[in-house]
């Protein structure tokens, strides 16, 4: 990708080394629709934390693989939230400073997409915050861990992203390039213009009314629309900004394809649960968002609609 040359976006909060705030909750575990593939938020009311939940709770984190040390760091001073976090570490690699500067520019090219196609339609683009954290982060959503990768929060309408997901991209699904790291954050930003249309509020409605199988496939489609919607913004960013170089696109392929149901769950557990599935198999996701670059024309995303995904 040529994106050295591209607007930086002012919307990115930087909130590595700071502990989470306190009177959090836990999110029930569950698939994230919101998420590159990871757990799901569940949305809910916030509560407060007392002894027995503090105790509960660090059992859980512990269980989960997360420090402790982290929640411990916000809640052993007198101070009030916002003054409990430290700012964020000033000593960063030059790799790591470099990363930022492009989650930056990748953030700014989606809003510079969507705010044209939003006025095409006859609205206005709401553009989203992305948070940088790191091991542990509080959204309106709840409680996540950087181990349940990328997510969106619709409560907040803010993107999440733990920056080591990239080397996870890298080596575990094994879909390296900066345009694999720039597609994950057009797919969150996909959820998020599901959010302002108004279609995350229907899909959590019909599955608030129906069985979790049904629901799990409402899902699918949700996840297969930000894909494509991913794919739009890929198809403008080429067109209008000339941002993509050769080969990228097989690169947001190959990302697509890494974290589809069927094959992550065939490498966890050596077979695949169909009805189970939240985001698609590899194969609809690498389609669903090739005809998003494709066509650049985001009434190609009805998936909602789609006889066959």
């Amino acid at each position: 990708m040529d994106w050295r040359k591209g607007r930086r976006s002012s919307n990115v909060e930087d909130r590595r080394g700071r502990a989470p705030r306190t009177g959090f909750r836990l999110p029930r575990m569950g698939r994230s629709s919101g998420g590159f593939g990871g757990r799901r938020p569940r949305m809910g009311k916030r509560a407060g934390i007392g002894g027995l939940g503090f105790i509960i709770l660090i059992v859980v984190m512990l269980f989960l693989g997360v420090d402790p040390s982290v929640l411990l760091q916000g809640m052993t001073t007198g101070m009030s939230p916002t003054q409990q976090m430290p700012a964020p570490p000033q000593s960063q690699s030059p790799e790591e400073r470099e990363l930022v500067d492009f989650v930056s520019v990748v953030l700014g090219d989606t809003e510079d997409t969507w705010r044209v196609l939003f006025e095409e339609m006859g609205g206005t683009y709401r553009e989203p915050t992305l948070v940088l954290f790191s091991g542990l982060v509080q959204s309106a959503c709840g409680l996540s861990q950087a181990a349940s990768g990328p997510f969106y929060c619709p409560l907040d309408q803010k993107v999440y992203i733990d920056l080591s997901f990239y080397d996870e991209l890298k080596t575990r699904f094994r879909a390296p390039g900066d345009f694999a790291q720039a597609y994950v954050i057009a797919h969150e930003v996909g959820h998020h213009v599901q959010t302002l249309l108004g279609i995350t509020e229907k899909v959590m409605d019909y599955r608030r009314s129906t069985s979790r199988e049904e629901g799990n496939k409402m899902l699918v489609r949700q996840e297969l629309q930000a894909d494509c919607l991913a794919g739009i913004w890929a198809h403008h960013a080429d067109r209008s900004r000339q941002l993509l170089e050769a080969g990228d696109i097989e690169e947001g392929l190959t990302a697509a394809s890494a974290i589809g149901d069927d094959r992550l769950q065939k490498q966890a557990q050596g077979y695949v649960v169909p009805e189970s599935f939240t985001h698609g198999t590899s194969e609809q996701r690498v389609r669903w968002f090739k005809k998003g670059f494709e066509s650049g024309d985001p009434g190609a995303c009805d998936t909602f609609g789609a006889s066959s995904l």
